[in-house]
């Protein structure tokens, strides 16, 4: 499978070396400085792109990978509010895409046992939910973009809140919304814990990441389901989640 590289930082490089390993060309990287790339031969013959850029490109990466035919497995976050635009050139067989904010195996699975545990707490309403997050220093959006779709999932599944917030140090979320703290620590690749918390005891769920290696398989992963199924998909779908 040939595998275009759109944004070609650490994650680029880490998702190229993942992608040789699993038998896979890299057929062009395109960065900044050479975004003309978009217009080539070798990027309209891709079978697939895999995007991790920033949130004011993507939209624009996007454009220029669907208007030459190419599927793409995105990970940049922060452009959401145009992602019903895309959502709708997929279901109009125009473009094929998998989005999401972490495409971590273990991540998605942890998020998949998130949903599980927040349609349970329906029926415990002493139990009250709070989320930690913990990346490196160099990270500045916070929450990050995983821990906002952990709360959004429990918002949506427990039907106990209705939105998140993070708190200011020394100040509490109303009961009503969902708080998350975020914290920047040394070279953390990334932690997030959720807790149920009662008044006779707490339960809690965590993942924690040991390297980059783990979301740039996951989006290899995805970009291999992709290429062989078109139009628009979830990383549950082309792990096998859904199916569970």
């Amino acid at each position: 499978m040939k595998i275009a590289l759109i944004g070609y930082g650490k994650m680029g490089r880490m998702i190229e070396e993942v992608a040789l390993e699993r038998g896979h060309e890299i057929s062009v990287r395109i960065d900044a400085d050479n975004r003309h790339e978009f217009d080539s031969e070798a990027f309209r013959t891709s079978d697939v792109a895999i995007e991790f850029t920033r949130p004011d490109a993507a939209v624009d990466n996007l454009r220029k990978a669907f208007a030459a035919s190419v599927p793409v497995v995105c990970g940049t976050t922060g452009w959401y509010d145009s992602l019903p635009e895309f959502r709708s050139l997929c279901d109009q067989g125009k473009a094929s895409l998998i989005a999401a904010s972490n495409f971590s195996i273990g991540v998605n699975i942890f998020m998949d046992i998130n949903r599980r545990l927040a349609r349970i707490m329906k029926r415990f309403p002493e139990y009250e939910a709070r989320m930690e997050e913990v990346h490196h220093i160099h990270k500045l959006d916070h929450p990050s973009g995983t821990a906002i779709t952990l709360a959004e999932e429990i918002i949506e599944e427990s039907g106990r809140y209705n939105g998140w917030c993070e708190p200011l140090p020394g100040e509490s979320a109303e009961p009503s919304v969902l708080p998350i703290a975020a914290r920047r620590q040394g070279e953390v690749p990334g932690i997030h814990s959720i807790t149920w918390d009662s008044d006779v005891d707490s339960i809690t769920i965590t993942h924690d990441a040991k390297s980059r290696r783990g979301f740039a398989l996951g989006a290899v992963v995805c970009a291999e389901y992709l290429a062989a199924n078109p139009g628009w998909h979830t990383v549950s779908e082309a792990l096998g989640l859904s199916d569970l």
